[in-house]
């Protein structure tokens, strides 16, 4: 049976959508790519959405890094390869379109990374935030910039705090139009 909740972040309220046995679906409510939930079942109680749920509370909370949830994303096989490409992005680091198509493989395939990229139909947990220009600049995101910029800053800040207890230092400069964030 298909499921749904939804959950207020920092961010925005998200919904979360589920067959019963994996997450299926993670966006912003008010995103390009929301869903009809009409017909489905608004269940709290559902294994994975519950597993989301908590885990979701953890990352915006500053304590969780990495995501171990069953998933289940529906798309072509590249897709899928993108979508695995796009899970091997570190925590507080970014990738370019171009770097993330050399490393699954495709060299020349930046556009279709794009699209791909585009099509994530799990945000945040399969991280497509973490992809941006090739200059640096923030790119186009399904929940919007302002989304993508606070979900940068909010990894690069806990990535910068562990590096600073450990005695390291980094800065991540974000720019969106013609402003730049130090975070």
């Amino acid at each position: 049976m298909n499921t749904f909740i939804h959950f207020e972040s920092p961010i925005g309220r998200l919904v979360l959508t589920s067959d019963g046995t994996a997450l299926t679906a993670l966006y912003p409510e008010q995103s390009r790519k929301a869903l009809s939930t009409d017909g489905w079942a608004d269940d709290g109680t559902a294994e994975p959405l519950v597993l989301a749920r908590s885990q979701l509370h953890e990352y915006f909370a500053g304590t969780r890094r990495t995501f171990d949830l069953p998933l289940r994303l529906a798309g072509t096989a590249f897709q899928q390869r993108v979508w695995r490409g796009l899970q091997e992005i570190a925590y507080g680091e970014t990738s370019s379109y171009g770097q993330l198509a050399r490393r699954i493989g495709k060299p020349g395939a930046s556009r279709a990374v794009g699209l791909a990229n585009g099509r994530n139909p799990i945000s945040i947990v399969v991280p497509c935030h973490r992809v941006i220009g090739a200059d640096g600049s923030l790119t186009g995101y399904g929940g919007g910039l302002e989304r993508k910029q606070w979900l940068l800053a909010h990894e690069a800040n806990l990535a910068r705090q562990s590096s600073s207890c450990a005695g390291g230092r980094s800065q991540l400069m974000l720019s969106l139009g013609t402003e730049e964030m130090a975070v």
